[in-house]
């Protein structure tokens, strides 16, 4: 399926073998992205290169057909093929990126990407009294728990930091919460992409979010004085080195059937793309070889982070079960790892806490089962047994340091099945 994305006059002649999406507009029965968003910075005067909202237009373009094509219709359940056309206003530059586009969407998605870029993309007008950030560096601020500690980190560590929310809903008012506590709340900037797709059902695996993070976060960088003045700008993107490598449990789970928000590959390649458009961002996840409980441990405040944590989110299914933690996937299964390495009550409202029941909401629960399949691998067959290729990366620079998180990792996965009885 192609999806053509662009302005009003661009999209009026798209035939209805295509899916037309309007950028920045809204209209009857079109597929539409980025309204509210433009709308938004337009009102903070933010001022950023066209190239910076150019990006924030490919990454909203592909947001709208990762929603707009349905897996399962797809002949292995998974894979999809996705073309996708952006108008731009120098196809020129763009077009020898969307291969580097392409590769890096593949690994993030596990869908075979084909992009290309024609003219006709809306020049973005400056803001009428633009506002330079005088933040000195930008990080996403998602609501979660590593996201939490980061701002916590960074702003003890003196940082002035610009916080970036992709607003869902259940986690905006935690959001200009922690913002408030790590003293940016003037600075705390919130966006939705607000993707409209001309399907009834959306394909909600959505995978492609992380690029509308990034794309959201590099428009903020780009809008700040030292940006501005020729200076890089660190985009810090907090999290976890086990949940960024992200290693499947089982052999039977695929890669792309986990999430790679922060693997290093992809964050290595949107490196590459931001340096061939000029922007002087730099991706940073300080965490990278640090296990979650690791993190709260080192903490640099640890009053405030014992009063914020509990109000993170982790879950994976948190809107699902009415904004409640269902204390059985994977993420919630690190969270309460990595709260018990931490040494304090978790007073987290599980829908699922005693994992050690034996049914399949509890321990035969297939995520609390794929964590004790890995466990016993490691324990009879060895670490390498079970991490497999998952080391292989070119973007893998230090293979040693994150084999032995990814140990300390799962090792703090099995004191909490030990601690819980799981067998």
């Amino acid at each position: 399926m192609r999806f053509v994305c662009g302005p009003a006059a661009v999209i009026a002649s798209v035939p209805a073998s295509q899916v037309a999406v309007s950028l920045y507009g809204q209209a009857v029965g079109v597929a539409s992205a980025g309204a509210a968003a433009r709308d938004t910075l337009r009102r903070g005067n933010y001022e950023a290169p066209q190239v910076a909202w150019e990006l924030l237009s490919v990454a909203l373009s592909i947001m709208v057909a990762d929603a707009g094509v349905l897996r399962d219709r797809s002949p292995d359940g998974w894979t999809r093929q996705i073309e996708l056309t952006v108008a731009v206003q120098d196809p020129s530059l763009w077009n020898p990126l969307a291969q580097r586009l392409e590769a890096a969407l593949a690994f993030l998605t596990g869908d075979i990407w084909s992009i290309d870029f024609i003219p006709g993309g809306e020049e973005f007008p400056g803001p009428r009294r633009p506002v330079r950030s005088p933040a000195d560096a930008v990080m996403l601020l998602s609501g979660g728990l590593d996201s939490l500690i980061g701002g916590i980190d960074l702003s003890a560590d003196g940082r002035v930091l610009l916080p970036v929310s992709q607003t869902v809903r259940g986690d905006a008012d935690k959001q200009v919460q922690f913002a408030r506590a790590i003293g940016a709340a003037g600075r705390h900037l919130q966006l939705n992409h607000n993707v409209s797709t001309p399907r009834a059902t959306k394909e909600t695996s959505s995978r492609a979010r992380s690029l509308i993070f990034l794309a959201f976060a590099v428009l903020a960088a780009t809008s700040t004085e030292a940006h501005r003045a020729g200076g890089t700008v660190p985009l810090y993107l907090c999290e976890n080195g086990f949940i960024a490598m992200n290693p499947p449990m089982t052999a039977a789970r695929i890669g792309s059937l986990s999430t790679r928000t922060a693997h290093p590959e992809f964050l290595g390649r949107m490196q590459e793309v931001l340096a061939a458009l000029g922007l002087n961002v730099a991706i940073e996840n300080p965490y990278r070889y640090q296990t979650k409980g690791e993190m709260m441990n080192a903490c640099a405040d640890q009053s405030l982070l014992q009063r914020l944590a509990v109000e993170s989110t982790s879950c994976g299914r948190f809107q699902r079960f009415g904004y409640r933690h269902c204390g059985r996937c994977v993420p919630c299964q690190i969270r309460r790892a990595s709260f018990l390495a931490w040494a304090r009550p978790d007073t987290t409202d599980y829908v699922y806490r005693d994992l050690a029941l034996r049914n399949s909401d509890h321990a035969h629960f297939d995520d609390v089962r794929s964590v004790g399949i890995a466990i016993a691998t490691v324990a009879e067959s060895g670490l390498d047994r079970w991490l497999g290729t998952g080391l292989g990366s070119p973007y893998v620079a230090d293979r040693a340091q994150y084999r032995s998180m990814l140990e300390r990792g799962l090792t703090e996965l099995a004191n909490l099945h030990a601690s819980l009885r799981i067998l």
